[in-house]
């Protein structure tokens, strides 16, 4: 068992649910739902009603092609929608930041994870950050280009690189969680890949998180936009479910969460 928060996970026997909040006009699927404040702390309540475990809070969008944001206004956006979730609700918030000052920021003022989409690898000072407060990270894989030998493999690589990052900076083993980064770096064929494999990447010794929640390898498969990818993206819980991966982090909490405790179900028989 780990304790985030307040709450206890057992992060190698069951898949939890990290909720996404994007507080951004330019977010690919759902930018400008959640602007003000009173707008996303409730869309945080209906998550929670609707079985989330976790709720993920980003300022900048990462799509690709995104328009980066100065660090004053991505802590602008997130703090007073992060304070005002803590005072709220009692539930773990993860921040979804890859700069050092605003996870800082964030920590600041009640952070209990902080979730980097380029696995430390982007701003020099973030795991000092992480490792000081003592708080849980999500490590993605990411790189700044496509040229993969093997691609499994060199994924496999990039990631034990991260991790020794966290570790020179005396990041705890068992505050870290690593993320294949599906949709980042990666070809259609090589997101597959990715899912496919989920098991291999336990061996990194790591609890997992998958996050595929409406992208484009699923619009891709079905040929559809982004509104319609809810079942697609079931079909890949079913598949972190099946792959023993501690998180999926989804937009679409209430119906993902159905298809977590079905999967769960048939390997467990829990009832």
């Amino acid at each position: 068992m780990m304790k985030i928060g307040t709450h206890e996970f057992d992060l190698h026997h069951k898949t939890y649910l990290m909720g996404i909040l994007n507080i951004t006009p330019d977010s690919f699927s759902d930018g400008g739902k959640w602007l003000t404040t009173d707008a996303a702390v409730h869309h945080v309540g209906e998550m929670i009603r609707d079985g989330a475990d976790v709720i993920d809070i980003g300022g900048e969008s990462t799509r690709p092609g995104h328009t980066q944001i100065a660090e004053e206004e991505e802590i602008s956006r997130i703090l007073p929608v992060l304070t005002k979730i803590k005072e709220t609700y009692d539930i773990p918030v993860s921040v979804d930041t890859y700069k050092s000052r605003v996870a800082k920021a964030a920590i600041d003022v009640g952070a209990d994870l902080i979730n980097d989409i380029w696995g430390l690898k982007y701003d020099a000072d973030m795991a000092k950050v992480i490792a000081q407060a003592g708080v849980f990270c999500c490590l993605m894989h990411n790189r700044t280009d496509m040229r993969y030998g093997n691609f499994l493999r060199d994924m496999t690589a990039d990631l034990k690189e991260t991790v020794q990052i966290a570790q020179k900076a005396g990041i705890r083993n068992d505050r870290i969680l690593l993320d294949p980064g599906i949709g980042f770096a990666k070809t259609y064929e090589n997101n597959l890949e990715a899912i496919r494999n989920l098991d291999q990447l336990h061996a990194l010794g790591y609890p997992l998180l998958l996050g595929t929640s409406r992208k484009s390898v699923i619009g891709t498969a079905l040929d559809l936009p982004v509104t319609e990818r809810v079942e697609g993206t079931l079909v890949t819980t079913v598949f972190a479910v099946l792959a023993r991966c501690a998180f999926v982090r989804v937009h679409d909490v209430k119906e993902n969460a159905r298809a977590v405790r079905m999967a769960e179900e048939i390997l467990y028989q829990r009832m």
